[in-house]
């Protein structure tokens, strides 16, 4: 876990792409899109139907390292509402026991239609929890403290002559506060290009925007956009 502050509170961002709030024993990850491996199979796209196990250990170990006593969900949990009904018994009881063992907050997204309550935990369209607004999908023009998700961003690097894909936090700073959108949590959920305009344009007002990479014991921090002098 690497230090991150943000909006004037201590956070660690995992190279696994969970963010963790020591203050208030707090894990919050973004775009789950659980069991989206047997949605396209029911289309004849046949991907390995593990997707969920992968981002359920992934996230039980998160758990553990940190001693996180609440989780909170920003958003498009399950690819679709019968995703739930889809998950294989192993699955399904990881997140059973992952739920029981915590307080589990799921934050509704555009790709959720109620499915999670068959999943236990608590439903909310969005929260305010000591300041900071948690949503699936930052409003432009928003002025307070926000961490949302949706766009799954990714930054482009260049290492050693290699091109390179990285899930990345995309963080504004300016006048009105500090923003944030976490990178996608999920196996099998792809990513767009940190620079899009779409994000770019959701993290209005701002007075810069910078992409941040988890390296090693410290925060890699690569300039998105800049407010014209």
């Amino acid at each position: 876990m690497v230090p991150l502050s943000f909006a004037g509170e201590e956070f660690a961002l995992s190279q696994g792409r969970a963010l963790y709030w020591p203050r208030e024993r707090a894990l919050l990850v973004a775009d789950l899109h659980l069991e989206k491996a047997s949605f396209y199979a029911r289309s004849g796209q046949m991907l390995p139907p593990y997707d969920s196990r992968e981002t359920l250990e992934r996230l039980a170990l998160a758990i553990r390292e940190t001693g996180a006593r609440r989780v909170y969900t920003l958003g498009d949990n399950f690819h679709d509402d019968a995703g739930p009904e889809r998950m294989e018994p192993h699955a399904a009881g990881m997140l059973a026991a992952l739920v029981r063992a915590t307080d589990w907050v799921w934050i509704t997204g555009n790709h959720d239609a109620g499915m999670e309550a068959k999943a236990g935990g608590t439903l909310a369209e969005e929260l305010d929890i000591a300041g900071l607004l948690l949503r699936h999908r930052a409003r432009p023009g928003e002025t307070r403290p926000e961490l949302s998700g949706h766009f799954h961003p990714r930054v482009q690097l260049r290492v050693r002559d290699r091109s390179i894909r990285r899930p990345c936090a995309v963080v504004s700073r300016g006048d009105c506060g500090e923003r944030m959108i976490l990178p996608a949590y999920g196996a099998l959920t792809g990513g767009m290009n940190a620079a899009d305009p779409a994000i770019l344009q959701a993290l209005q007002p701002a007075a810069e925007i910078n992409a941040v990479v988890p390296a090693k014991d410290k925060l890699a921090t690569f300039p998105l956009w800049r407010r014209a002098a």
